[in-house]
């Protein structure tokens, strides 16, 4: 049988978290979903960009009423296509947004892409955007030998997210190049004063420090693979997804885990809590929290808060769970293990 497996208790640092994984009604992402989904509001709406080679904007009322949708426009080609994953917006209602591009024509005769990180900036709400370049980039050579069945190397595969004190953002993306202690989930950081000029001014975390720059630099896995990308049965924790969750008062890191076959067939999806960015060495362990979904390839595990304002990147007590644009659950996060240990059937299979 296909389950969940819920509730997980979680004592990673000073304390414990527990979720519970919930079913609930069908609800689903207006666009095609090909990576992490941001969410924000702007005049008083819901607004959610979704991917896959070219983002679509959908505002609503909420999450479950978004049905307004555009083509957003992008002032330039250079890094084309590409997938936004994360999204802050300032007071001043500037949207600041950052991208997963695939360089294609690395590997001749092959179809294989290598992956990066690059901002963009918004003053209408997201409806367009300026290209302010990469940020993000693999300081490795590219291996055209790689077995993994998408990838040559490279960064991807994100998300971006603003600490409490507005000091830094701090980027948590997939590296799948070089040594085998650098490949799996890395970090990197911003500070919160460059943002209207990124480039240059982003810096990874190597060896327990935030000095190495952002293109080219060498970073430290704090969730390294078992098994490197290069190798056709790879195995690696990747795409990670975060929100600060009001209720447990903590960062939540959703992770997908490719295991153990070409193309990334999906092993589970994984949690993990840390209530300081700063430190990438405080996450918890990860733990499995559903085996498989049922259906498509279950990848881009992500929140959606369900109250007014709330976001991808700011939750509480009782977040929707989406899985490729999907939602049949919610997670149910609180500092005290429920009375009952629920099964979670899986969803009927359904084609989208």
């Amino acid at each position: 049988m296909v389950r969940a497996l819920a509730p997980v208790l979680l004592a990673a640092t000073a304390f414990g978290q527990w979720v519970e994984v919930r079913p609930a009604a069908p609800a689903y992402m207006p666009g095609p979903v090909d990576s992490n989904s941001p969410v924000f509001w702007h005049e008083g709406q819901f607004h959610i960009l979704n991917s896959a080679n070219m983002p679509l904007l959908t505002s609503g009322a909420n999450q479950f009423l978004a049905d307004e949708t555009e083509i957003v426009r992008i002032d330039s080609y250079v890094n084309i296509p590409l997938w936004i994953e994360a999204a802050w917006q300032d007071k001043d209602g500037t949207l600041f947004a950052w991208y997963h591009h695939e360089v294609a024509g690395q590997c001749p005769g092959s179809e294989l892409m290598v992956p990066r990180i690059g901002a963009l900036i918004s003053r209408d709400g997201g409806r367009s955007f300026h290209d302010m370049g990469t940020v993000l980039s693999t300081g490795n050579p590219i291996d055209c030998s790689s077995r993994n069945g998408f990838f040559a190397g490279g960064h991807g595969d994100f998300s971006v997210v603003l600490d409490s004190n507005r000091e830094y953002f701090y980027f948590y993306f997939t590296n799948y190049s070089g040594p085998a202690a650098s490949q799996g989930v890395v970090a990197a950081r911003m500070a919160f004063e460059d943002r209207f000029h990124p480039k240059g001014a982003v810096w990874k975390y190597y060896q327990g420090h935030w000095d190495e720059p952002g293109e080219g630099g060498m970073v430290t896995a704090i969730l390294p693979a078992t098994t490197v990308w290069q190798r056709s049965d790879a195995n690696s924790f990747w795409g990670p997804s975060l929100h600060w969750n009001i209720r447990v008062n903590s960062w939540v890191m959703l992770l997908n885990r490719a295991c153990c076959e070409p193309r990334w067939p999906q092993e589970g999806i994984y949690i993990a809590f840390n209530p300081d960015l700063s430190d990438p060495n405080g996450w918890s362990a990860p733990r499995k929290i559903i085996d498989d979904i049922g259906f498509g390839p279950g990848y881009y595990p992500q929140v959606i808060g369900t109250r007014l304002f709330q976001t991808d990147s700011v939750a509480s007590s009782t977040p929707r769970l989406y899985i490729h644009g999907v939602s049949h659950w919610e997670l149910v996060f609180s500092e005290e293990p429920p009375e009952e240990l629920p099964i979670v059937e899986p969803p009927e299979p359904f084609d989208p």
